[in-house]
């Protein structure tokens, strides 16, 4: 099957044709050319009307949508987030658990593995598992309930059942640097959250094999001037990779500003941390077991009120960087895809280069999503 995408604005890391062609053969680009270059002929034609072509976003942390969750425990409530993930032009995500008991994560995981043997929407490579080693000062929206010490066995059976990508988890908790250097021996990239570490226990645990930060600057220490802190270290560490959940919410505008302009766009990684608060405007909705209200875009417990992930929209993220950065767009997708194939060592996604997967987000001036390939396909 050869397909061809023709009158598009095509952007990639480092590149911007303002009006190009693409063309797809077998599940892969197999060139991309600007106007006035004689595209090959092709089985089907995708008229892009001028709109902007990127490499689909991958969404490497996020719960659920539209009223359902990873933690549902259940294969139909994966599916239905996939697809609403689609439909913000992600192409690839990785399932988020929560802190919870290890039977019902071992459950959640082989629902995941089930979903994996047949991804119809997103592809779904492994899983982020984010809790339950963190610390319980910090938990935020994690359930204190079934926080518990670091133990790699616990999450080794998890990683059996299907692959965790990566694991969140507080340097600080006693235990942790051990879990963290078996994980990266297991291929499973650790990342800091739920934390109260020092940067200097950040450092130490980048020596074990600590690569990420989970949901910067939210439920990790601050910056004093004393003590520099978890958002210290992700500023000035020029290795470790940052999530940034860009609703203007988690992360004020002029934080995200201030983040764009301090650390190399290569370390950044879009996200959403969305829950099943995503999609639905306003209402309840649960998270881990705990009760959430939903009002003017914010997701909050009800007790207490600490933010309870996001119902942010993969592809509104992206306009929110655009519009308060100005950065260009060639940078700008460098933190939707590329950067966190590459962190995650999966070769072949995030560029719209002969040889890359052919996953692809077609948006319009706006934002908004037109139309999402996966492997050349639309789903």
């Amino acid at each position: 099957m050869k397909t061809l995408i023709r009158n598009a604005r095509i952007v990639s890391p480092d590149l911007e044709i303002p009006k190009g062609s693409l063309w797809i053969e077998n599940g892969k680009i197999a060139g991309v050319a600007g106007e006035g270059t004689e595209a090959p002929a092709a089985d089907q034609e995708i008229d892009a009307g001028g709109r902007l072509v990127v490499p689909g976003f991958w969404d490497i942390h996020c719960h659920g949508a539209d009223r359902n969750d990873v933690c549902d425990n259940s294969v139909e409530a994966i599916r239905h987030i996939a697809k609403r993930k689609l439909q913000e032009g992600v192409t690839t995500w990785l399932p988020t658990t929560l802190t919870q008991p290890q039977d019902k994560l071992e459950e959640i995981a082989g629902k995941c593995a089930e979903y994996m043997k047949n991804p119809e929407f997103c592809r779904t490579p492994g899983l982020h598992v984010e809790g339950p080693f963190i610390n319980r000062k910090n938990a935020g929206a994690q359930n204190p309930e079934f926080v518990r010490p670091p133990d790699f066995g616990e999450l080794k059976r998890i990683h059996d059942i299907a692959p965790a990508l990566i694991v969140s988890i507080a340097p600080d908790v006693d235990g942790a640097n051990e879990v963290i250097a078996k994980a990266a021996e297991a291929g499973i990239t650790s990342s800091a959250a739920h934390t109260s570490s020092t940067a200097a226990q950040i450092r130490e645990a980048k020596k074990h094999g600590l690569k990420h930060l989970t949901h910067f600057c939210n439920a990790m220490t601050p910056v004093h001037h004393r003590e520099i802190g978890v958002v210290g270290a992700g500023l000035t560490d020029d290795s470790l990779m940052l999530e940034l959940i860009c609703d203007t919410i988690h992360l004020c505008p002029d934080m995200l500003q201030l983040i764009f302009q301090l650390v190399p766009i290569d370390r950044l990684m879009m996200i959403t941390d969305s829950m099943a608060a995503s999609w639905i405007g306003e209402g309840e909705v649960k998270l881990g077991g705990l009760d959430v209200l939903v009002s003017d875009g914010k997701a909050v417990l009800k007790e207490g009120g600490a933010l309870a992930g996001s119902a942010l929209l993969y592809n509104e993220g992206v306009r929110n960087v655009a519009e308060l950065t100005g950065l260009p767009l060639p940078q700008i997708v460098k933190a939707t895809s590329w950067n966190q194939a590459r962190s995650l060592g999966i070769e072949g996604f995030g560029k719209l280069e002969a040889g890359y997967h052919a996953d692809i987000a077609i948006l319009n001036d706006d934002f908004s999503v037109w139309k999402t390939l996966v492997g050349g396909e639309e789903r």
